[in-house]
């Protein structure tokens, strides 16, 4: 199928792209088009404007700020998965994007661009929750910064206004993180039926604090508190991780599909769970 008609805007400047976004009552932003265009061409969004701010400069970095790595907009999934910064800060991110679709996507695609998409079963939004991401978004009203807890609010819907643009992932230092899933078609290059993301903090074998996520399960990516709370104070036993994975899916819907029923999703997110915790605790 083709896209409904739409006016086609290409911003010189960030503040420009967010005026037109500010003056349109049906816009949508392009950055590497990778999750819009295929949703236009099936008619299942029919914006009146589309900014495309893929060209706009200063957009493209992953930069150390001490406490934290930020990430700019245009950074792609490719360089998000290689960067030495991400790898060595924000692991779980970094093996998140190198599963990412296949090779042509991680090199067009970008990081915030899958994260404001904000699919029920994307790989990196699982891992910005379990790592306490913020997300940093600008409008003409100004600049606002969300935790990743309060962004992911429904199946494709974020937290970012409409007049909004998701700028920069702020990610902080501290802790070790993994990810691990399974997807569609039994390799890692698809969306996952089931993955999961973990985050420990601790020292001398003790886990201090502990954020687990799990994505492909549920209307939304989520972070699964009470598989956290099982390992918080403990030393990463097989029992604890155990115990964890066994609270993957506590509190939540599980969706059924063509990809697996109920009961298969419940015991992929335990297992997953227990990988990604069994990888980051070794």
């Amino acid at each position: 199928m083709y896209p409904a008609n739409f006016e086609y805007v290409v911003p010189s400047s960030l503040h420009e792209a967010l005026t037109v976004l500010s003056e349109s009552e049906n816009a949508k932003v392009l950055s590497g088009g990778m999750s819009l265009i295929p949703l236009m061409k099936m008619r299942l969004v029919r914006p009146t404007t589309v900014v495309d701010i893929s060209r706009l400069p200063g957009l493209d970095t992953i930069t150390d700020e001490g406490d934290h790595i930020a990430i700019g907009a245009l950074v792609k999934h490719a360089e998000t998965g290689s960067n030495a910064l991400i790898r060595e800060y924000a692991t779980a991110l970094a093996q998140a994007a190198g599963v990412t679709a296949d090779i042509q996507v991680r090199n067009q695609g970008t990081t915030c661009g899958s994260i404001a998409h904000a699919d029920l079963a994307a790989d990196q939004p699982a891992a910005v929750l379990a790592l306490g991401a913020v997300m940093v978004a600008d409008s003409v009203r100004g600049q606002r910064q969300i935790p990743a807890a309060d962004f992911f609010v429904d199946t494709l819907t974020s937290a970012l206004a409409d007049d909004e643009i998701l700028v920069g992932i702020d990610i902080p230092k501290g802790g070790r993180s993994a990810y691990a899933k399974l997807g569609r078609r039994g390799g890692d290059s698809d969306y996952p039926i089931a993955g999961a993301a973990v985050w420990i903090q601790g020292t001398d074998g003790s886990v201090a604090d502990a954020r687990i996520a799990v994505t492909g399960v549920s209307s939304k990516p989520y972070l699964a508190s009470a598989a956290a709370e099982a390992v918080i104070g403990g030393n990463g036993s097989s029992d604890a991780i155990a115990t964890a994975a066994s609270h993957a899916t506590d509190d939540v819907v599980v969706l059924e599909d063509l990809y697996g029923s109920v009961e298969y999703r419940e015991h992929l997110a335990g297992v997953y769970v227990k990988r990604a915790l069994e990888d980051v605790l070794a």
